[in-house]
């Protein structure tokens, strides 16, 4: 039987980066046994989903590069199957009309507790305090309707809703791919409701409709779920159906060990692109959150698709470690294609001005640049020096390394670069070098005049280079507006 998964959020906030992951897990599976990946948008809470929030999962799939091999499935679209399959177990027996109301089943419960709360009053016997906590416990206990076995209605028109005839008694057990062989008793589990009484689906019966329905043979998803594991799967066998492998994925924790939220910092995947952060590496990043091959830190898409097994997936919670999520984005910068990378770099370069003039130089640098941040923000910023108007502003330790004698030996240099025919780093540093022995200098006391004259003080690799991406034309330029400042330094 070929692989089937899905990842199936519910439209009611962004996608958090602990639901890309099992979008991710999913994906991989997939891919790794050659078989689909789907999307399944659960919109039947009709009060919470949003149509915006449809639409951002959406983007944040499409940006992760997780496409489905099929159009998304809306949930709230099936409600007809949904009821058509709950009325089938009807006639099957495997499900039933309940006539008990909400009232009645609040009633119920307030009673339990009341009983529950009276047995911890003091001056009552060891015997009255046992009786009062066995009949809180029938009346807290899951919920087995007087109807499950075919009690008639209390009157013909009376409201009902349709309840699943919960297994009668042993053990359940599930063998699940990450948590193992887990075991409850049956006794736990309540007769589900199916259907309300205004006719609706309930969301428990609607995932197991769609997931027969598409034929899903695997389902991944988070810890939270493994409760539904037990009470869904009673679904599959009242129809018959195969019930499919199952793998609860832990939750992402933060660094300190604490359950995600929103101290840790951005939850959203859409903010780590706003962030800067690439798609891949966010997927190669999300990937080793509670994942591991061998000693492998980083993977390739093919790599990860070859390697992928839920038999990696740890039991324990993945932390998120923002400063791991920069090594892997600097990683992917540095592999990055060129003409990407510039038009991802674009809108941060511009975000004072059009680069104009100062394209080209950035282009002729980037290559050589690439390690110089960790997202995509951060290395945008180190091309300031490349992006500067002049005449540059200079901070306070170029204005220092422009005296009266850095600007003669800057004057001299400037000479000798004139003369330099082909204007590439090797032969721009065999002038600098020149110029230093015929006159007795070291690097230093021309290289702080000459970084302050082209940089302003701006952070930049070494100058060789950066006269080269300069352009000859602009670096002499720069060198002439410091010269040009007469009887010493400049404002």
């Amino acid at each position: 039987m070929s692989v089937v998964t899905r990842f199936a959020p519910s439209p009611t906030g962004m996608l958090h980066i602990g639901g890309a992951r099992t979008a991710l897990f999913n994906y991989l599976f997939a891919k790794h046994h050659n078989g689909k990946f789907l999307l399944r948008i659960e919109d039947t809470d009709r009060a919470r989903s949003t149509p915006e929030a449809t639409a951002a999962i959406l983007e944040g799939m499409d940006w992760l590069g997780l496409q489905p091999d099929q159009p998304p499935l809306m949930q709230f679209e099936r409600a007809e199957r949904h009821a058509e399959v709950a009325h089938e177990m009807v006639r099957r027996g495997t499900a039933f009309r309940c006539y008990a109301t909400q009232e009645e089943l609040q009633a119920r419960r307030d009673l339990g507790e009341e009983k529950r709360q009276a047995a911890k009053a003091d001056g009552i016997s060891d015997a009255e305090k046992a009786a009062l906590l066995a009949e809180a416990h029938e009346l807290l206990a899951p919920y087995r309707s007087p109807w499950r076995d075919g009690a008639p209605a209390p009157s013909p028109d009376a409201p009902f809703t349709v309840r699943l005839r919960a297994p009668d008694g042993g053990e359940r057990v599930l063998e699940d791919g990450v948590q193992g062989t887990v075991r409850i008793q049956a006794s736990e589990l309540d007769d589900l409701i199916l259907l309300r009484a205004d006719g609706t689906p309930t969301y428990m019966l609607a995932v197991v409709v769609d997931d027969h329905d598409m034929g899903i043979t695997d389902i991944i998803r988070g810890d939270d779920h493994l409760r539904n594991a037990f009470r869904q799967i009673p679904i599959y066998e009242a129809m018959g159906w195969d019930v499919p492998r199952m793998a609860h994925v832990p939750m992402i924790h933060g660094a300190d060990g604490a359950k995600l939220s929103k101290r840790h910092g951005a939850l959203s995947t859409l903010a780590y692109r706003d962030m800067g952060y690439l798609p891949e590496a966010m997927r190669a990043y999300l990937l080793r959150i509670g994942w591991s091959h061998g000693d492998q830190e980083i993977f390739s898409d093919a790599e990860a698709i070859a390697a992928f097994d839920v038999s990696g997936i740890n039991r324990a919670p993945g932390r998120l470690d923002p400063d791991k999520l920069g090594q892997v984005n600097a990683h992917f910068m540095r592999l990055a294609d060129d003409e990407r990378l510039f038009g991802l770099l674009k809108p941060y370069l511009e975000a004072e001005r059009p680069l104009a003039a100062a394209e080209v130089r950035v282009r002729a640098a980037l290559p050589h640049m690439k390690d110089r941040g960790t997202t995509l923000p951060e290395l945008a910023a180190s091309f300031a020096f490349l992006l500067a108007e002049r005449p540059l502003a200079l901070n306070k330790n170029a204005r220092k390394a422009l005296t009266e004698v850095g600007l003669d030996r800057l004057r001299g240099l400037r000479d000798e670069l004139r003369r330099v025919s082909q204007w590439t780093a090797d032969h721009i540093s065999e002038t600098i070098s020149a110029y230093i022995a015929a006159n007795d200098l070291s690097m230093g006391q021309v290289g702080q005049p000459l970084r302050a004259a082209l940089t302003g003080g701006l952070p930049a690799p070494d100058l060789a280079p950066v006269l080269e991406w300069l352009g000859q034309d602009e670096a002499l330029a720069r060198i002439e507006d410091q010269l040009a400042t007469a009887n010493g330094p400049a404002a």
